[in-house]
């Protein structure tokens, strides 16, 4: 007899092609992989506004148009997992007057109506677990599981001590995190790492979090040619080492010791070039201490980069860097390793728990990572094992064993029961 579908009613913040890091990637290749047929998961994913998505086979209610489903004004919504209460009402002020009316005055306001909208959808639709994405969809996550008495799934993709690097912790939004989790039946933790944090900070016993790594879809590499867009193939032509940042620009990414390395590494190879993919509250403070280490020559701000733009900047690399203070997980380090990209990664990240074929470094110790980038840059061997065995490793870390283990989470919730992870 066939398994009976397990319904789960999914909250989230973002999702592709509307995001703005690594939340909505990680939920894309979650929502991707849980949606396989052969799982026996119907999934429905709950966003706080209408917006394009990313085209597969799941059902997606928006909370801003429930249940009124024929008359929905689309617009650009200015919600990220990555806001703080002054971005948001930066943001918040440029709206126009009919514009603000999709919106609560602050970001916490906005958190609080999607709460009380997913009591709405919770009372209406069908299902057996709840699951909520990071601190934006607690709170809704909660009052699903309060209306319908249904098992709730939280997932921590990053918590305040990462965003803040432990400096300047928002209370309201601790205690936020520290609700949704205390009112989870089951939490997910990224990484090994990150669970230490939930022990440590947020008061949530060992039993209660389920590690879960995230993923990635590889490339399909027969059909795959390498290309590199032309305004970068310039500095290939000209025999330059490339090495690679991408990521938001903010204290937790520690940029500034990634810079520290670079202008190391360009006393003794002055003939490399280090490119930033990425965008965030320190962009300005950065390129200020760029020019003021005197490499303002040799290291490219390119923005935000996304799609084709990011696969190209990530071919032309010779060596991506990861110098987080504090990174739950990193998915773009497993991006890298899929263009054939050998990777540095910080001792405080999640991924270096599953990557093995990686150099590793204290973020903070920026004459190791220059010592570690020359050493890469100047012995191509070390450079060719490097990609080669962390590829192999790839397949491994996948979305789909990440569904698998959020599978046996759900049934064994919706059955009473403790899961047993593989």
């Amino acid at each position: 007899m066939p398994q009976k579908p397990l319904k789960v009613l999914m909250f989230g913040w973002e999702f592709p092609p509307h995001n703005s890091g690594g939340l909505g990637t990680a939920c894309l290749g979650l929502t991707r992989a849980l949606s396989d047929s052969s799982r026996g998961i119907e999934l429905t994913f709950v966003l706080p506004k209408k917006q394009e998505t990313v085209k597969m086979d799941t059902s997606f209610v928006f909370a801003d148009s429930y249940p009124v489903t024929m008359k929905v004004r689309l617009v650009d919504s200015i919600l990220s997992p990555y806001l703080n209460t002054e971005s948001y009402k930066d943001y918040y002020h440029l709206l126009s007057s009919g514009e603000k009316s999709f919106y609560g005055n602050t970001l916490f306001e906005e958190v609080e109506q999607y709460a009380k909208r997913a009591g709405v959808i919770a009372e209406e639709e069908e299902f057996d677990v709840i699951h909520a994405h990071d601190w934006l969809a607690f709170g809704a996550g909660v009052r699903a599981k309060e209306i319908s008495g249904k098992p709730l799934v939280v997932q921590v993709h990053a918590t305040e001590f990462d965003r803040t690097g432990g400096n300047g912790v928002h209370g309201h939004v601790f205690e936020i995190e520290k609700r949704g989790m205390a009112a989870a039946d089951k939490v997910i933790s990224v990484s090994g790492l990150t669970k230490n944090i939930i022990k440590e900070k947020y008061g949530i016993v060992d039993e209660k979090i389920e590690v879960v790594h995230n993923g990635n879809d590889m490339r399909d590499r027969d059909s795959y040619a390498k290309k590199t867009i032309s305004s970068l193939q310039i500095f290939k032509d000209k025999g330059k080492d490339v090495v690679l940042f991408v990521g938001r620009i903010t204290l937790q990414k520690g940029l500034e010791y990634f810079l520290y390395a670079a202008k190391t590494v360009l006393e003794y190879r002055p003939n490399t070039v280090f490119i930033v993919a990425g965008s965030g509250d320190m962009a300005e403070q950065m390129m200020r201490l760029t020019a003021k280490l005197g490499i303002s020559k040799s290291v490219l701000f390119t923005g935000f980069l996304r799609g084709k733009e990011l696969d190209e900047v990530y071919d032309i690399a010779d060596l991506f860097i990861m110098p987080s203070v504090s990174e739950p997980f990193g998915l773009t380090a497993l991006e890298a390793i899929d263009r054939d990209t050998p990777v540095i990664l910080s001792n405080q990240s999640g991924v270096s728990e599953v990557v093995k074929n990686a150099l590793r470094v204290d973020f903070w110790d920026s004459d190791a990572m220059a010592d570690k980038i020359i050493s890469v840059l100047s012995h191509p061997s070390l450079a060719g094992e490097l990609e080669k065995n962390a590829l192999k490793e790839l397949p491994q870390i996948s979305w789909a064993s990440a569904a698998d283990k959020c599978s046996l989470i759900y049934r064994a919730l919706a059955s009473h029961r403790v899961p047993t992870m593989k």
